[in-house]
């Protein structure tokens, strides 16, 4: 049996923000919009459908995203173009940089309302072997 993510919903204070922010970082586009979704389409299938909800019922998480190396490199270059913070790990203790993780890169910053997004080109352990 095989099981897919098919889609997650992103909580925002503005869901039409949040996604706008999204794309624009990561160089995608809002693929549609149903009632209270604004929706952005990722490269495996996956929608993250944002959401507006009530500033108080919005728990941060954290989302990660495997990238290309160009695509992380146009990535980092919106992020430092804006002074978006950014930090090489998630305890944000190496802030304005990126990190070199299983031969890669990564970078983590916070979307609009402090959701912790992730960026990495190679898998936390590296890529399987054959």
């Amino acid at each position: 049996m095989s099981v897919d993510l098919n889609h997650t919903i992103v909580h925002a204070r503005d869901n039409r923000e949040s996604a706008r922010f999204f794309t624009e970082i990561v160089g995608l586009d809002i693929t549609g919009e149903w009632g209270p979704f604004v929706a952005v389409a990722l490269g495996n299938g996956v929608t993250l459908d944002f959401a507006t909800v009530p500033e108080d019922r919005i728990t941060p998480q954290h989302y990660a995203f495997l990238v290309s190396e160009q695509e992380f490199d146009a990535a980092y270059a919106r992020i430092t173009e804006r002074g978006i913070e950014h930090y090489a790990d998630p305890h944000q203790k190496h802030p304005g940089t990126i990190n070199h993780n299983d031969g890669g890169k990564g970078v983590y910053f916070m979307d609009p309302v402090g959701h912790a997004m992730e960026l990495l080109t190679v898998p936390y352990g590296g890529w399987p072997s054959a």
